[in-house]
């Protein structure tokens, strides 16, 4: 998977997704083969040459300026992500666009924020998905049933895309569960793009391809998505049904913090007291005014 490669699909992909009506393209009642835009069609509407398109839809024109790649954007009817996906696609198919990703490491001040994080699940996770830290609620809500130290042996460390696709306990735990793994795969997607020469991310998406036929569905859609927030409905085995904000704060090279939160008020919020008792008999409860008592 490298980038020359990936830049192709991704362009040859999202093109057979965009269909002549979309894009405002007239086909006169003919019958087409591919339900897509064709080549010369997308490079006419990006108001760039087809031939120009075309070696760059199959890796022989790797030098291409932004302000190209932002127009087959703009044809494609891409998103902010999606548009600099391709930007990153582009820069790691040339030579000096290939860097050898560092080692990843819980920080000092990254432990510091999960310790103040006490009083909600966190978990701090790599470019991989790979679980690197996390606090007592984080694992008692995403991963209750795995060792707690597993994060603290490199070998051992929890993959959260292996979870969603390849632990049923994961599985049942999200309510929309196709959402979830969409979101997983689109992140994962953004990552390849910016790290092409990450050998073992390269592998973690060759098992999962493998061994999950969801998966290997969903990433042949070649759709991209930043994890920042969303809205998830979880099904505890302990505390039953609640709603949780997930957000991912820092987007930067290093490991992200993922944290989960509820509305003051709510029964999510009473879920997630009820969830903190019980890993800590005999913990109190949060205060909340606006918690009802009836």
């Amino acid at each position: 998977m490298n980038g020359t490669s990936q830049l192709g699909d991704f362009l040859r992909t999202r093109r057979s997704q965009l269909r002549p009506d979309e894009a405002g393209v007239p086909t006169y009642g003919e019958r087409r083969r591919v339900p897509g835009l064709r080549r010369e069609e997308l490079a006419l509407l990006a108001g760039v040459s087809a031939s120009s398109y075309a070696r760059l839809e199959q890796g022989h024109s790797l030098n291409a300026s932004p302000e190209v790649l932002d127009a087959i954007a703009r044809a494609l009817r891409l998103d902010e992500a999606e548009r600099l996906h391709l930007r990153d696609l582009a820069r790691s198919a040339t030579p000096r666009g290939r860097r050898r990703p560092a080692p990843e490491r819980v920080t000092e001040a990254t432990g510091q924020l999960l310790d103040a994080l006490a009083s909600v699940p966190a978990i701090v996770v790599g470019r991989r998905s790979d679980v690197l830290a996390w606090n007592r609620l984080g694992h008692a809500l995403f991963a209750g049933h795995l060792d707690p130290g597993a994060p603290e042996v490199p070998a051992e460390r929890p993959n959260m895309a292996r979870l969603v696709f390849l632990d049923a306990h994961t599985r049942d735990l999200y309510a929309d569960w196709a959402g979830k793994a969409r979101a997983v795969v689109g992140n994962l997607r953004l990552v390849t793009g910016q790290y092409p020469q990450d050998a073992a991310l390269h592998t973690l998406v060759g098992e999962l391809s493998a061994k999950s036929e969801d998966f290997a569905s969903m990433w042949a859609d070649h759709r991209v998505k930043a994890c920042t927030v969303a809205d998830y409905e979880m099904r505890h085995p302990l505390v039953g049904s609640l709603t949780v904000i997930q957000q991912t704060l820092g987007h930067g090279p290093g490991p992200s913090v993922v944290v989960a939160t509820t509305e003051p008020g709510s029964p999510s919020r009473a879920a997630l007291d009820l969830l903190a008792q019980a890993i800590v008999p005999g913990a109190p409860a949060r205060t909340d005014s606006r918690l009802s008592t009836g």
